[in-house]
């Protein structure tokens, strides 16, 4: 075998789910995503939105044959030495698609060689193959042990899919922390964090405050978690529209690094929003605007496949007038906050800056 060496790693993914404009949702799943030589692979297959088979919400029979079967010591799941390698983040129908590869041993390395995209029992390379992208030879020793970690139930990563929400429009909240459940993250509503105990403050991956929480209330949630020695991601609500709300919560529990995001850049003002993305990778732009009377209006800008760099989107002016949000979303995940240069996110959501 020719190929030359790769590393290989495994770190924590997010696909982040939402309440989409046209009323759809997409679900949040958390996966292990394969880090060859430094970079998501996932990130070397365009605009693929797909997860891995290490996803943290498969039961631990199934999680624990995905690890071995990867490390060849069990048999392939489909026919001619085939593995999934990517697969449909909604469902584990192999119709929907999934990116497939050939996993060998060679000595004592591993190879992975002829990907391609599989929508049945059997993989036409001719016309699904993903030609350029491997094969990739990683050392025996180092793909063991990235894999052979997962086998021990405490090297397992178990991500804080859940959120705590304190606000005084308990209507409001109660809407948001539907539809989070809805794309498969836990909520709960409470006045404030007194009397919550630590164990329970260490299950949360991030705290909403509305925004009539005053700062002394602020500053005592923040000192609760503190207490229980929480890194807990705060997010101060834009503004009341659930799903405004859902990509800011989606983004705060993305705690990535910036070298395994695909959205690094952006700024928004009334004429355009400013994307910076690290690889091909589709964007949705979404404006959200409340009226005078407090209505909320939601405005699909733009949704294409952008190639890797700085792009220049511009905003409908009807659609950005008066008190106006918007939300970039890139395949895969979600970022909120309301600074107007929020970086190293998958999706991004801020207030246009007059």
């Amino acid at each position: 075998m020719s190929a030359e060496y790769a590393t290989f790693g495994l770190a924590p993914a997010m696909r982040a789910g939402g309440v989409l404009a046209d009323g759809g949702v997409q679900v949040h799943r958390d996966f292990l995503d394969f880090i060859v030589d430094g970079r998501p692979l996932l990130f070397r297959l365009s605009d693929l939105d797909a997860v891995s088979p290490l996803a943290s919400d498969v039961p631990p029979a199934i999680f624990t044959a995905q690890v071995r079967a990867l490390l060849l010591e069990a048999d392939p799941p489909l026919p001619g030495g085939r593995y999934v390698v990517y697969g449909c983040p909604e469902c584990e129908d192999l119709g929907c698609g999934a990116v497939t590869a050939l996993i060998e041993r060679h000595d004592d390395d591993y190879v992975w060689r002829d990907f391609a995209w599989q929508t049945d029992d059997h993989a036409d390379l001719e016309l699904n193959g993903y030609h350029g992208l491997g094969p990739f030879r990683f050392h025996g020793e180092e793909y063991r042990a990235a894999l052979g970690a997962l086998l021990d139930d405490t090297a397992r990563t178990t991500d804080r899919r859940r959120v705590l929400l304190i606000g005084a429009r308990v209507a409001l909240l109660a809407k948001l922390a539907a539809a989070l459940r809805t794309i498969g993250i836990g909520a709960d509503i409470a006045h404030d964090a007194n009397g919550v105990t630590a164990d329970e403050l260490r299950a949360y991956g991030a705290v909403v405050l509305g925004s009539a929480v005053g700062e002394e209330e602020r500053a005592a949630v923040r000192d609760s978690f503190a207490r229980a020695g929480v890194d807990v991601a705060h997010v101060d609500g834009l503004a009341p529209i659930v799903p405004l709300l859902v990509a800011q919560i989606e983004g705060a529990l993305d705690r990535r690094p910036p070298e395994q995001r695909r959205l690094v850049g952006l700024v928004a003002a009334e004429g355009a929003a400013e994307i910076e993305v690290t690889s091909s990778c589709r964007v949705r732009v979404t404006a959200y605007r409340l009226d005078r009377l407090s209505r909320p209006h939601t405005h699909d800008l733009h949704d294409a496949v952008l190639d890797p760099g700085r792009h220049h989107i511009p905003l409908d002016p009807k659609a950005v007038k008066g008190e106006s949000y918007v939300v970039v979303r890139t395949t895969g995940t979600v970022r909120g906050g309301d600074d107007p240069l929020s970086t190293g996110a998958a999706v991004a959501a801020i207030r246009i800056a007059p």
